[in-house]
């Protein structure tokens, strides 16, 4: 059960919350998400969390595989549920095979994964894990991404850790995409 209520549009402070709830569905598929209702709870960091989300899913230049599988991995290195159902699907419409989803957990000893793969993942369990990022896990990503690519990649995985933070802290439910 979430810590915090849900915001229900139709009831709390529909006069101020329309226009922004509109944006919300326009930019995702017609759907409220759990998560949204619970960020409604402060109307500046939905908004603020609505504009980089979008920029960062529906407006970066990284391909929607490599997007895909760096979500996939930080969610389940938090062990962020949510984030890890809404995004399997996604990756798997990316791309990602059915193979790759399920040895994402232990990777490195996974034959599933190219050098650029490896390179993303080795990227995102440092970004996740530790923060600092070493010269050693740095220097190959630059090798598979250019530098916006690199700047998007490292936008895409301290975006979805921050998801996946705030999914687990407010014991966010699953609406089951």
């Amino acid at each position: 059960m979430a810590r915090l209520r849900y915001v229900n549009p139709d009831l709390d402070d529909t006069e101020t919350l329309a226009p922004l709830v509109e944006r919300i569905r326009e930019q995702r598929s017609g759907k409220l998400l759990e998560l949204y209702r619970m960020l409604l709870h402060s109307p500046p960091v939905a908004d603020g969390w609505l504009h980089l989300g979008t920029a960062v899913r529906y407006q970066a230049a990284l391909d929607g595989r490599s997007r895909e599988l760096a979500i996939c991995r930080v969610g389940q290195l938090n062990g962020a549920r949510y984030e890890w159902d809404h995004h399997v699907p996604l990756a798997r419409r990316e791309g990602v095979s059915e193979e790759q989803l399920e040895a994402l957990s232990d990777w490195p000893s996974s034959v599933h994964f190219d050098a650029r793969q490896r390179a993303l993942l080795a990227y995102a369990d440092a970004m996740t894990r530790d923060v600092a990022v070493p010269d050693e896990i740095f220097d190959p990503l630059t090798e598979h991404f250019d530098e916006r690519e690199v700047v998007e990649l490292t936008a895409t995985i301290a975006f979805y850790n921050m998801v996946s933070r705030f999914l687990v802290a407010l014991a966010i439910e699953d609406e089951k995409p």
